[in-house]
């Protein structure tokens, strides 16, 4: 995929650029699994073309958006950035991962400052309509069977999108510390599948019709951030509630027109 920019001129010169925010990528776990090379081109020389426009523009600093899914089936929650043993277990996972190497290397070469940002399972408006939120909220309100993979106990750190755009935004104003720094962004805390489908049901004030399926191959048990980095440096505080944050998914929806029933 071909990566474009857009550049301002004045007086016959390209204009600097302060800071470079690259939230761009192939997402999702299960289409990477049929489709690894196309997540490759993507994500990883898609990241690299864009570390290399960066340092021939000589931008200060360049902001990376990462995922959770760097850690793997590791067990040892919550998790920190520092943990040595990081074991992708799909190849959006890796993809990621690869991408995070890459912008550690151009840093340490070229005197570039980055900030890595792993995000932990984002909701909220303008979600992707295949992520499972969004999927709940419109097959309960319309009545339709919802697929739950697994026994319902696999567990997620679901955090508002207004939480991440806050350490997004903080991360543009880091100016301190290691060059190549990276951060968890995530609710820091952890909720099982089976009570995420209770609150959506409360929220719809509907049932959910389940339909039981197999795990998924790629899908790990867990996600859960340590985010005492985020907070020292960024002074990164996620505050919306899973409640809260339902609450106003539904209410976008709503006012979109996407649900039925």
């Amino acid at each position: 995929m071909p990566i474009y920019w857009r550049t301002t001129w004045r007086n016959g010169s390209a204009q600097p650029i302060d800071r470079l925010v690259h939230i761009a990528a192939k997402a999702g776990v299960r289409p990477s699994i049929s489709d690894p090379i196309a997540y490759h081109r993507v994500n990883v020389t898609g990241t690299l073309r864009l570390l290399e426009m960066a340092r021939k523009r000589a931008v200060p600093h360049f902001i990376l958006a990462s995922s959770s899914s760097v850690y793997g089936e590791n067990p040892n929650v919550p998790w920190k950035e520092d943990e040595p043993a990081l074991v992708p277990i799909s190849p959006y996972a890796a993809t990621k991962l690869a991408a995070e190497q890459f912008a550690r290397v151009c840093s340490d070469l070229h005197g570039m400052r980055v900030t890595a940002l792993r995000f932990f399972t984002v909701y909220g408006p303008r979600q992707r309509p295949d992520l499972a939120i969004h999927q709940f909220f419109r097959k309960i309100s319309a009545g339709q069977t919802v697929q739950r993979f697994g026994d319902g106990t696999t567990r997620r750190d679901y955090t508002y999108v207004d939480d991440i755009i806050q350490g997004v935004r903080a991360a543009l104003d880091r100016d301190h510390g290691d060059r190549y720094a990276l951060y968890n962004l995530g609710n820091s805390g952890t909720v099982m599948l089976r009570d995420l489908i209770a609150a959506v049901e409360r929220e719809v004030g509907r049932p959910a019709v389940i339909e039981q399926c197999p795990e998924q191959t790629g899908d790990v048990p867990q996600t859960f951030a340590d985010v005492s980095k985020a907070q020292r440096d960024l002074g990164f505080v996620p505050s919306t509630t899973l409640a809260e944050g339902l609450a106003r998914f539904h209410a976008w929806l709503r006012g979109e027109g996407v649900l039925q029933g």
